[in-house]
């Protein structure tokens, strides 16, 4: 197999695998939406207190949270017996495996009412962390 054909399958596995993920868990922002019209605290009783919380002026907020994960990737082998005038030969393939670290911000927005701070936008995740 040729290397530029191992690059494309390994760029299939991850296109694959990320639309699994996604398939599997829903989109963030479906879930984001569930929280506009809520306190604050729900989303931190949920995932605990925000990586950063940035006061934008009259009366607005917006809440950060911040998640890593990382993922093993496995890599991959296979050959091919190939007939030549010296004889039968098998040609192997190794394409490494490799750690990808995926770094995903989530941010509410949120404006003071009663003294609570409610949410009442998002901003979109990047499409990876959806």
């Amino acid at each position: 197999m040729s290397k530029r054909r191992a690059n494309h399958l390994v760029w299939i596995s991850k296109a694959f695998f990320v639309a699994i993920v996604l398939a599997l868990t829903g989109c963030a922002s479906d879930i984001m939406k569930n929280y506009i019209g809520q306190p604050v605290e729900s989303v931190i009783l949920d995932y605990g207190p925000p990586t950063a919380v940035v006061d934008l002026g009259q009366g607005e907020r917006a809440y950060q949270w911040r998640k890593i994960s990382t993922n093993a990737v496995s890599g991959t082998s296979s050959g091919e017996v190939r007939h030549t005038k010296h004889g039968t030969v098998y040609e192997e393939t190794e394409t490494p495996g490799y750690i990808e670290r995926q770094e995903c911000f989530y941010t509410f927005y949120a404006r003071a009412s009663g003294g609570r701070w409610f949410i009442t936008n998002f901003r979109q995740p990047k499409l990876e962390c959806e």
